[in-house]
This record gives C-alpha cells, sequence and structure tokens, in this order.
C-alpha cells in the first residue's frame, strides 16, 4: 500500500517522526544518551482498514479458543476412556487424550495468538522513557502505614474478643480441607496394585517372542532371555499395565559363579529370573555384558550384577532388582513359585 492511498489526515507529521532528545556526553555524564529512535508508524496507524482487518483477525482467534474449549468439553464427556485412535507417526494411542491434548493446545495458542496480534497490531506502541527512582517508601510513609497497622488492630479488638478470633482461626484452617475433595478425580488409591503382579506359584514362564512356554534346555550359559506370565496376551486390554510390572529377564549363570546366596536358591540349575523394569526411572533392561554378568539400562546406564543378587554396581538406581524364584513342574516347563520378594520398579513414597 502507497502513501497516496492513505488519508491525508493519518500520514505521519515531522513532530511524529523526530527522534528524541539527545544529551551530549561531558565530564559528569562520560557517555552520550542516544536518546530514542524516530518512532516508525505501522500500517494500522495510519490505516484504518488495516487496523479492521487486525481486529477481525483478533476476534477470530479468540472465537476459534472458545469453540476449542467446548471441544475439550464436549471431548471429556463424551469419548470412552478406553476408546484408541491411530495417529500416523505415533501409531495407536489414546483417543480421549488425543482430542483432550489438541483441543486444549489450541485453545491456548488462540488466545495467546490474538493477545500478541492486538499488542502488535492495535496497541499503542509509542515508546516511553522515565527516570529510574528509589522504589521503597519513604520513612514517613513507613510510620503512617504501621501506625495504621496497630489503629486497625486495636479496632478489630480481636485481643479482647477471643471467641471471635478463635472461630475465625478455625474456619481458616478448616477451609482449605474443601479441596481435599478434588482429589476424588484423579481416581481410585491405587491399593496394593504397586506392589503385586501376575507372577503367582504355577505362573507358566512364557517366551516374549514365541509365546511358547520356556524349558530350562531353551535357556543357555551366557544367553540372556525375556519372559511374560502364562495367560498374558499382548492383545489384552490391560497388557500394556500388566507388562510394565512383570516383565520377566531370564539369564543363566553357571552356579559356581553366583555370589548371591539368596538368587542361587531362588535359581533352578544357575536361571535366575529377574524383573525387567529398572528401579531408577522404569526403563526396560536389555542390554547384557556375558562375561562380567552385568544388565545395563540403556536410559541412565544403570548397572546391576545379576551373579550378585542383581545388585546396583553403578549409576542412580537405588536398589537390587527384584527376583522372582522359579522351578520347573511336571512336564519340565519353567514356572514361577511366587510372585516377585518386593515391588518392582522404581521406588515410591509410601512403599514399606
Amino acid at each position: 500500500m502507497s502513501s497516496q492511498d492513505i488519508p491525508e489526515e493519518n500520514l505521519p507529521t515531522a513532530q511524529d517522526t523526530a527522534p528524541g532528545s539527545v544529551k551530549l556526553a561531558d565530564e559528569k555524564n562520560p557517555f552520550a544518551d542516544p536518546g530514542l529512535p524516530p518512532h516508525e508508524h505501522r500500517i494500522q496507524d495510519l490505516d484504518e482498514r488495516a487496523a479492521k482487518r487486525s481486529e477481525r483477525t483478533v476476534a477470530l482467534l479468540f472465537t476459534v479458543s472458545m469453540l476449542a474449549t467446548v471441544g475439550f468439553i464436549a471431548s471429556y464427556v463424551t469419548i470412552p476412556v478406553d476408546s484408541s485412535v491411530y495417529i500416523f507417526t505415533l501409531g495407536h494411542i489414546s483417543a480421549l487424550n488425543f482430542a483432550l491434548g489438541m483441543t486444549l493446545g489450541v485453545a491456548l495458542f488462540a488466545i495467546g495468538a490474538g493477545a500478541v496480534h492486538w499488542a502488535r497490531t492495535l496497541m499503542s506502541d509509542h515508546e516511553i522513557a522515565d527516570e529510574r527512582h528509589p522504589i521503597e517508601a519513604s520513612p514517613e510513609v513507613k510510620a503512617k502505614v504501621m501506625d495504621d497497622f496497630r489503629q486497625g488492630a486495636k479496632e478489630s479488638v480481636l485481643g479482647r474478643r477471643k471467641l471471635i478470633r478463635n472461630t475465625m482461626f478455625g474456619a481458616l484452617a478448616l477451609f482449605p480441607l474443601s479441596g481435599v475433595v478434588l482429589l476424588r478425580d484423579l481416581g481410585p488409591l491405587p491399593g496394593t496394585k504397586l506392589r503385586e503382579t501376575m507372577w503367582s506359584k504355577g505362573k507358566l514362564l512364557v517366551n516374549m517372542n514365541t509365546n511358547e512356554p520356556l524349558r530350562p534346555s531353551d535357556i543357555i550359559v551366557g544367553s540372556l532371555a525375556f519372559a511374560k506370565p502364562e495367560g498374558l496376551d499382548e492383545h489384552d486390554h490391560g497388557f500394556m499395565t500388566e507388562i510394565a510390572k512383570a516383565a520377566l529377564m531370564l539369564v543363566r549363570i553357571q552356579p559356581d559363579d553366583i555370589k548371591d546366596k539368596q538368587a542361587l536358591e531362588w535359581s533352578h540349575e544357575g536361571i535366575l529370573a529377574y524383573s525387567k523394569i529398572c528401579t531408577h526411572v522404569g526403563c526396560p533392561i536389555s542390554l547384557y555384558e556375558q562375561q562380567t554378568h552385568h544388565a545395563l539400562c540403556p536410559c541412565h546406564q544403570s548397572t546391576f550384577d545379576l551373579s550378585d543378587g542383581a545388585k546396583v554396581i553403578f549409576g542412580p538406581a537405588g536398589h537390587a532388582l527384584p527376583q522372582l524364584r522359579i522351578g520347573v513342574n511336571d512336564e519340565g516347563y519353567l514356572e514361577a513359585l511366587g510372585d516377585f520378594d518386593e515391588p518392582v520398579g522404581p521406588a515410591f513414597w509410601e512403599r514399606g
């Protein structure tokens, strides 16, 4: 748009474009003050039609935010918790989480974008300089504030009206407890779910890759295998929840090389069964050093000595990997003789 299309009364004057005052350097102030740069007018300052376009843009962004908020509420009410949707590059994810994240993100982004566009195109952009001054109050003001406070405390008669004082303190102390009710929306308490897995006495150890029960001969010295409990299928609704606790790591070590007495007793012919879940932040352990019998977590390099009760020898993990006691049933398949000896994964605040 050229200046010929802008009304003459809206064109900048010489006063508008003059630079700010400049102070020269002297002995007291050795650095010259360059002053403010000349003010540059925006197209919205000169043309009301451009300002109207910016106004409509801001209004559109705010309207999009309102629609996205309505979509957030509708998604929360109508989409089932257990429904899933396929998103390219992400795979199958929760439809509810995806809808809530998208609508909330759009609502927040539209508000922010509208506010920024409003400020940059329509609000005043004149730069104003102000001299710095002390921010603390003067002694007179401080004295007056303290006098007013003492006078107000005296007039409140809290010292003499103890019944009012005590009931007020009680009301203020009790009122925040109403917020505890909101914690119900966090879901049911976990109970003992964090302490228990699907492993129990008689559960067969099933190969994660072949879905076939494992025999001792399937685990050779120096190898690392992964197993899951019998009856847990990857197509089950709660598969991810259960496998996150029950994933098992099997390693076979010569019995003479097993240092920990309990680990040897809970093994079968040198086959040790440990939780695959790292005790730091819950990453799956999958790296094994055959010569040293060390298992390494790829996330933060926590290292466990599988020949010594899976104790931590390096890294941020807080405790050893839980061990599963195993044996062989009458048909020659490896089976669990109970659950893990302690909760799997990272520690939690109420862990005993």
